[in-house]
């Protein structure tokens, strides 16, 4: 089993910047493929961001220039640095991990944490 817990949420104005941090317990090295995902209120999960074991990384639209992936394996800590934040970023953004052959921002994920929510005021 693994577990992952996100923290790093809150509300910033536009224009401002986050870091979402997401820590890996139990079996850490039993995954190679973490990603990030958010999901606003009355809308569809929308896959932002992964990174595989080798520090390889795939973004989606909405974040590709502005939201960075990465990981301190050290750690065991998945990491999302939010940039040039817009109010509809405005989601619960999530932490998400699996075995998989190839890794890439909109792979099914097996392991989910709670989210952490962010605002985003203009």
């Amino acid at each position: 089993q693994v577990q992952l817990l996100e923290s790093g949420g809150g509300s910033v104005q536009a224009g401002g910047s986050l870091r979402l941090s997401c820590e890996v317990s139990g079996y850490p090295d039993s995954v190679n493929c973490m990603g990030w995902f958010r999901q606003a209120e009355g809308n569809g999960r929308e896959g932002l961001a992964a990174i595989n074991s080798r520090g390889g990384t795939s973004y989606g639209d909405s974040a590709k220039g502005r939201f960075v992936v990465s990981k301190d394996n050290d750690k065991n800590t998945l990491y999302l640095q939010m940039n040039s934040l817009k109010p509809e970023d405005t989601s619960t953004y999530y932490c998400a991990a699996v075995h998989t052959p190839y890794c890439a921002y909109y792979t099914s994920m097996h392991y989910w944490g709670k989210g952490t929510l962010v605002t985003i005021s203009s």
